[in-house]
């Protein structure tokens, strides 16, 4: 009986006992093999989305968007506005005691064992645009010369 008091007082205090701490702490609050898409700090800073993401958000609606609280506003906000646009819930998480590497984790409350969730480097479709912007100014200014 006073174990029980014990264990029911250490949860009060300390929270419930959770499978994989570690891991939890890196997926933001979840579980790897509960993981659709993942992205790193640095690649939600770049500029634009990544459309992969976009992509496993609208085919993914019943699953949750965890964002890094470490990051600025302005790097998740992007990400929170398209998951709003496509009613899929998110979390913006912070840990006082661990700043994951990870900016973005999609994931479900089950576990679904998808083989891949790292997104490749990828230029945003910002980028992509203004890139090809660039390349047409370019081959007009050649045109005009020739």
């Amino acid at each position: 009986m006073t174990e029980k008091i014990d264990e029911y007082l250490k949860q009060g205090i300390y929270g419930q006992k959770q499978t994989k701490p570690d891991e939890r702490r890196r997926y933001l609050g979840t579980l790897r093999e509960r993981t659709v898409i993942v992205l790193t700090q640095p690649q939600v800073r770049k500029q634009g989305v990544m459309s992969e993401v976009e992509a496993a958000i609208k085919q993914n609606q019943k699953a949750r968007l965890y964002l890094n609280g470490h990051m600025g506003y302005e790097d998740i906000s992007k990400y929170s506005k398209i998951a709003a646009i496509h009613h899929v819930e998110y979390t913006i998480v912070t840990n006082k005691d661990y700043n994951s590497e990870l900016g973005l984790v999609l994931a479900y409350d089950h576990a679904i064992d998808k083989e891949e969730v790292y997104v490749k480097d990828e230029k945003p479709k910002i980028q992509e645009a203004e890139q090809k912007k660039g390349v047409l100014s370019f081959i007009k200014k050649v045109l005009k010369r020739g």
